[in-house]
């Protein structure tokens, strides 16, 4: 006679299982910033950047982080990627650290 095999059945572990995914995964979601919200801390602090650089300005208060004399004067050529390598080499930085530093020091106009 031939045996029928009976389809697994779900248990009530299984089911546990399932529904702990699910609340992690949620959570997880739930704790990432979205791409808008991210967008507009990096808007807000590079006005806030703008800010206080025309404020130390006003009042002459020089710049407590100066960029390497190399990388000014690649800026000063316009030659934004060589200065990045140059600030790289300089500080020891990744790429995005010294992109980040070098497009905030163009925007304050520190670079002239």
């Amino acid at each position: 006679m031939p045996t029928v095999e009976r389809p697994a059945s779900i248990t009530g572990m299984d089911v546990l299982l399932a529904v702990l995914l699910v609340l992690v995964i949620g959570l997880l979601f739930a704790q990432t910033p979205s791409r808008r919200e991210s967008a507009r801390t990096a808007y807000r602090l590079a006005a806030l950047e703008r800010r206080l650089a025309l404020v130390m300005q006003h009042l002459g208060v020089p710049d407590p982080d100066p960029l390497p004399v190399e990388v000014q004067e690649h800026l000063a050529r316009g030659d934004k990627i060589q200065a990045i390598a140059a600030y790289r080499k300089a500080t020891g930085v990744g790429l995005a650290e010294a992109k980040e530093a070098v497009e905030a020091a163009v925007r304050r106009g520190l670079h002239v």
